[in-house]
């Protein structure tokens, strides 16, 4: 066997697992709040600055438009969101918070706090959790520039 085909030797590997364990670690803080992951995601970008073109929460999310419109969809239809199109240029999609998406941050408030006490994060020093942001912002950065090529 190649040695750079051996599954430790995969960054990717380690990425997906942290990535799928983080998620994990968040369902029982989000249950509470009756959202997914990527719906948590949207609402922390429209929490931010409501009102918002899908393509600008799309670019924030790192993701593409076709991958928001059935994730805005649901939303929607659970009543966290609105859609509708932009007054100046009516092929934009602006997409707002219901009463119920706004009333959610309250809710939600604590999770940041939560999680970080959780035995995801206790080990990880301020400093060290800084450094890694860094990094992964880097390693973003990187990939992003990479693949738009």
């Amino acid at each position: 066997m190649y040695e750079q085909l051996k599954l430790e030797n995969q960054l990717c590997f380690r990425f997906y697992t942290v990535s799928r364990l983080i998620t994990q670690a968040y369902r029982p803080l989000l249950g509470r709040l009756g959202v997914t992951y990527p719906q948590y995601l949207v609402l922390l970008v429209l929490w931010e600055h409501d009102g918002q073109p899908v393509n600008d929460i799309a670019k924030r999310l790192y993701l593409e438009t076709n991958t928001m419109t059935p994730l805005l969809k649901r939303m929607e239809q659970e009543g966290l969101v609105t859609r509708h199109t932009g007054e100046q240029d009516s092929r934009k999609v602006i997409v707002s918070l219901t009463e119920k998406g706004r009333s959610l941050e309250d809710l939600a408030r604590d999770i940041p706090l939560e999680m970080g006490a959780s035995y995801t994060c206790r080990d990880i020093s301020p400093d060290k959790l800084g450094e890694l942001y860094r990094q992964l912002d880097s390693l973003t950065e990187t990939f992003k520039t990479s693949t738009s090529k």
